[in-house]
């Protein structure tokens, strides 16, 4: 079981009010990356840390944020990470067990969505459960070992994807369209929307990485 849960807020498109509802709970830790501060302003939050070179926020903006307690972690606008790779490695460095959900990362430009995507497959995040959400979707990635568990509903629509390579030793449990230690290979789409028949789903892989989007059913 994980026992602390951080949420991130990075500076893609803004997370709508029911997504903050949903996934920020008492007791959780809140992150900023750089500009995902001013969603915390809008709605009165009160993050522990803002992390970033503070290039999408203006004086006032992070006087306010420290006025709510946060910890501005400013780091140079010449630098190797993204704002919301700090953020993760905060994360990740202070729980390394941790669960991690990250709100605000998709949209806007396609590279930076496609590289906070990549960040999944971060070495340091290896023992953390991390969540992409945004609306009706959530994005996870599996990696060999243990029985990866999804939670939902039945008719949820679940894409698994080969995520840097070829997977191999695919094995699902409770989708429509079953994997029995099978491969899925860069480039063809054979995992793509596939059906969660209840409540609970798992896949397991002997060797590779997997993209699971998970859709909520309408």
């Amino acid at each position: 079981m994980h026992n602390t849960r951080t949420v991130i807020i990075a500076n893609g498109d803004p997370p709508a009010a029911s997504d903050l509802q949903r996934w920020l709970r008492p007791g959780d830790r809140l992150l900023c990356a750089d500009g995902g501060a001013r969603v915390a302003l809008q709605y009165d939050l009160r993050p522990l840390r803002v992390i970033g070179d503070f290039d999408s926020l203006n004086d006032a903006e992070l006087q306010a944020l420290e006025r709510r307690g946060a910890q501005l972690e400013r780091h140079p606008a010449h630098k190797d990470e993204t704002d919301l790779e700090l953020a993760l490695l905060y994360a990740a460095s202070t729980e390394p067990d941790g669960e991690i959900v990250i709100l605000g990362a998709l949209g806007g430009r396609l590279d930076q969505t496609v590289a906070n995507v990549m960040l999944l497959a971060m070495p340091i995040l290896n023992k953390c459960r991390v969540t992409i959400a945004a609306g009706d979707e959530q994005s996870f990635l599996i990696r060999p070992g243990a029985p990866f568990e999804l939670r939902g509903r039945a008719g949820d629509i679940v894409s698994l994807i080969p995520f840097g390579g070829d997977a191999h030793g695919i094995v699902t449990a409770g989708l429509e369209y079953p994997l029995r230690d099978e491969s899925l290979f860069i480039g063809p789409a054979r995992g793509v929307s596939n059906t969660m028949l209840g409540e609970r789903a798992t896949v397991t892989l002997r060797q590779g990485l997997l993209l699971c989007v998970q859709t909520s059913a309408a």
